[in-house]
């Protein structure tokens, strides 16, 4: 009987080790699944942020022109009216420093008025 007993113990022992092996072979499955759905999810990730920088860059590309378009019509309105400016100066250049000398130079006092 404990023959019997001994190889009844050794086949469940055998047993307790293939479960064993069984076990740990779910956990590698497990652990290497885990890893495969990160890496995964790590990729769309990855593309669905490639693809709405990509649909920005385009948005921020057709509303810029738009802006550098304004710009460039607001300059060149700018530059018109600097220009209208320094020419109108020029022209009354002489006028105006006659006057400024004239105001200095004769000087005509004035009595203050009592209000």
């Amino acid at each position: 009987m404990s023959a019997q007993n001994s190889a009844g113990i050794q086949t469940l022992l055998d047993a307790e080790r293939e479960a064993s092996k069984i076990v740990q072979k779910a956990r590698e499955y497990r652990t290497k699944r885990v890893k495969a759905a990160r890496d995964e999810a790590r990729k769309e990730i990855e593309e669905y942020r490639a693809r709405k920088e990509a649909e920005f860059k385009k948005f921020e590309a057709e509303h810029t022109q738009g802006n550098k378009a304004a710009e460039e019509e607001a300059n060149k309105e700018a530059e018109a009216r600097i220009s209208e400016i320094r020419t109108a100066g020029k022209k009354n250049q002489d006028k105006v420093v006659q006057d400024l000398l004239k105001a200095v130079f004769e000087v005509k006092p004035v009595a203050p008025s009592r209000e």
